[in-house]
């Protein structure tokens, strides 16, 4: 999926040193330093993480990073991006499929929501950070529309009725899991996890679209 700003090219020739082994997840340098960053961003805010800091958390060179990625806004395009790119191809492949369409809508929802509350970091609270805002994520920000249009468009149609407005409602309720994951990261989800919570917010969206009210 096409993002705000153009990544530098993953590859660019073997042998960037290192200052230490590798100690992020990923199976690249490039793959590392968006480990980094991600648990970075989601800790320190966009502003609050420098690429020193990034750096510095994968065991490389300032300059080596440069190698990987441009700028920090390419970083933080490609985290963006992990957010809904799986989930946006799902939910094309589901506007198109057959069956009822709440069946397909909270096949939607439990992938999405899974994806959110499954990653490795709570990568959903960046969509929080005033830069996401501003024209160079214009791209992100499209994509992440046309994925609500499309809950939108599966909760219309098993409300048989365009204009009700709990069509936009599941969109929501499945991002909702990202403040769940805020709140378990700080001890205030009372014992419950985020991931443990999937099958309760799509019931929620079950129930929603469901209820015909008297």
């Amino acid at each position: 999926m096409a993002t705000g700003t153009s990544p530098a090219p993953a590859t660019g020739g073997p042998g960037r040193p290192r200052l230490v082994p590798a100690r992020r997840r990923g199976e690249t340098a490039r793959e590392e330093i968006l480990d980094a960053a991600a648990e970075l961003f989601t800790r320190h805010g966009y502003t609050g993480t420098s690429t020193r800091m990034i750096a510095e958390a994968v065991g490389i060179r300032q300059a080596s990073m440069y190698h990987y990625f441009a700028t920090k806004d390419d970083i933080l395009a490609n985290l963006l991006e992990t957010t809904v790119v799986g989930s946006l191809e799902r939910a094309r492949e589901l506007l198109d499929a057959d069956g009822p369409p709440l069946d397909r809508l909270l096949e939607l929802a439990r992938f999405d929501v899974g994806q959110l509350a499954g990653s490795r970091w709570n990568l959903g609270a960046l969509y929080l950070l005033p830069e996401v805002g501003e024209p160079r994520f214009a791209d992100f920000r499209t994509h992440r529309q046309e994925l609500a249009r499309a809950y939108a468009t599966l909760a219309a149609q098993a409300l048989d009725d365009p204009d009700d407005r709990r069509s936009l409602l599941p969109f929501r309720l499945a991002e909702s899991v990202i403040m769940m994951r805020a709140d378990e990261q700080r001890g205030e989800l009372g014992g419950h996890t985020a991931e443990g919570l999937v099958d309760t917010v799509v019931g929620a969206i079950a129930m929603l679209i469901e209820h015909r009210p008297g």
